[in-house]
């Protein structure tokens, strides 16, 4: 939704109850431990490496409760509005946006399919995908990710609909 409609709209925003679980996974994604510890790339890059990842096991969660899909859909509308934005503040121009979220959404969809694949088989399985998938410093060791992405499996699957959607995730 652009500024003009925003300011001039009177419809309800539909995006306001899943607010604050976007911005519970955008502050999970920045804990420094993924960084410092479990050895993602603390560069752009990384950075959305992480965020894709939260993201996808927060809504491999979602699916779990079909009165959350109308959610979900909302939280990704978030992830695309935000990743528009960041785009743009970068210099990305209108004529370049559209083709770099298509390639964005391309990665989030591709981490849910890995993911969805290789968390049932266990840590060996998520540290072959994040490898394979994701943007880490030389010399990591996947498996600190993998543990990591599994705990906040555990973590996800142990918080209720309504904890979740008031973006209160339990403790890894």
């Amino acid at each position: 939704m652009n500024l003009l409609s925003r300011l001039f709209s009177n419809r309800q925003d539909t995006l306001a109850p899943v607010r604050p679980l976007w911005h519970r996974v955008v502050e999970i994604a920045r804990e420094k431990p993924w960084y410092a510890e479990h050895g993602m790339a603390d560069t752009v890059p990384g950075r959305f490496d992480t965020i894709t990842l939260v993201l996808a096991l927060v809504l491999l969660r979602m699916e779990r409760e079909p009165e959350l899909m109308e959610s979900s859909v909302r939280l990704t509308e978030l992830f695309v509005d935000d990743m528009d934005g960041q785009l743009r503040q970068t210099g990305i121009g209108d004529i370049f946006v559209g083709k770099h979220i298509g390639k964005l959404m391309g990665t989030l969809g591709g981490r849910l399919g890995a993911l969805r694949e290789a968390l049932p088989q266990g840590d060996a399985a998520v540290a072959e995908m994040l490898a394979r998938n994701m943007t880490l410093i030389e010399g990591a060791k996947p498996i600190r990710v993998a543990v990591a992405a599994r705990a906040l499996q555990v973590a996800l699957n142990a918080t209720t609909s309504e904890d979740l959607m008031a973006a209160r995730i339990a403790e890894r």
